[in-house]
């Protein structure tokens, strides 16, 4: 492991994963394991801020552990851990909070979009959320952070902070960059056509790695059509793009190109087309779902990874803050 670029990321446990996790972030995982020293945290200490009730969230961290591990991510490669078993990161969180401003804190933009949601739960864990997010990324001195738009800003702010850090007390931290290996991530599509896969939006334009077959069928045959192209050759509306988009993370490539040369020619049938699609997303998502259903089933199986994942993570982490702790000058003796 010694000498690989080290990646960070956390995963948020509220809610079930859905096909747009696993192409937008797991998938990648997947692949960054191979190459990186790769740092995946669940995100427990983050779901309090807008999930103050922890009754769900045992069950909700198990769950996205099992569904982590049965897309591919293997615990023995990554370090796969949950963020309150490791108490380095608190200390860190409130060092950072010494260096972070009221101001820049209350302009970012997923303060403003929660305290609209949450108007009677502005607490100061919300307000800190970046300076959480950022004792994470640079407690293991991560130097590459998969993350979408939507974070962009808030790794922006873990690099300030980390600069901050390193400009009143030494050079400690690299600075976190945004990694993925296309510049363009997956975006995948809602079957209502209407943006992409959510888990709080539609819930019956969202396909979640644990519907059931009949679910997944039921879903597909509500996707969005229309009555087929007049001309050949004719650009395809959104939600009809869409389903082709679909089509073509799961079917085979000869099934995507009969239905295009379909379409080009006016003779498409969206029902055979959304019938072809709905058995390849049943293909593709069964033998995720009952690998889940096997982990969750295996609750020492599941103590035994979030045990040898904090140890790693621990790891990393003391010896980040052995660093942090010098170059402050908190080693009294």
């Amino acid at each position: 492991m010694e000498g690989k670029p080290i990646v960070m990321s956390g995963i948020r446990p509220t809610g079930f994963l859905h096909l747009g996790n696993y192409f937008g972030a797991i998938r990648n995982y997947v692949r960054m394991q191979e190459e990186f020293e790769c740092f995946f945290m669940v995100a427990d200490l983050h779901s309090l801020t807008t999930h103050p009730d922890t009754k769900e969230l045992k069950s909700n961290v198990h769950r996205v552990l099992a569904e982590n591990i049965a897309c591919g991510l293997n615990p023995d490669k990554v370090a796969l851990y949950c963020q309150s078993h490791v108490h380095e990161t608190t200390e860190l969180y409130l060092y950072l909070n010494m260096l972070a401003y009221k101001g820049e804190l209350e302009k970012t933009v997923t303060f403003k979009d929660k305290v609209r949601l949450q108007p009677d739960n502005q607490n100061a864990g919300l307000l800190t959320y970046p300076v959480l997010q950022a004792a994470d990324i640079i407690l293991h001195r991560a130097s590459l952070v998969p993350v979408g738009k939507d974070q962009e800003q808030h790794l922006e702010m873990a690099r300030n902070f980390a600069n901050r850090f390193n400009h009143r007390y030494g050079d400690v931290f690299p600075e976190p960059q945004a990694f993925n290996y296309n510049d363009q991530l997956v975006k995948v599509p809602s079957l209502d056509g209407a943006g992409k896969m959510s888990k709080s939006e539609n819930q019956m334009a969202t396909l979640y790695l644990a519907d059931s077959d009949d679910m997944i069928r039921k879903k597909v045959m509500k996707a969005k059509t229309d009555s087929g192209p007049t001309e050949q050759n004719s650009e395809k509306p959104p939600y009809i793009e869409n389903i082709f988009l679909l089509m073509k993370l799961v079917s085979d490539g000869a099934v995507v190109n009969e239905f295009e040369n379909d379409y080009n020619n006016c003779n498409i049938r969206y029902g055979d087309m959304k019938k072809q699609l709905a058995e390849d997303m049943v293909r593709f998502i069964a033998p995720i779902r009952e690998k889940v259903e096997g982990i969750l089933g295996n609750e020492a199986y599941l103590k035994q990874i979030m045990e040898t994942g904090a140890e790693k993570a621990r790891k990393s982490a003391r010896a980040t803050m052995e660093l942090v702790r010098e170059s402050m000058g908190l080693n009294y003796f």
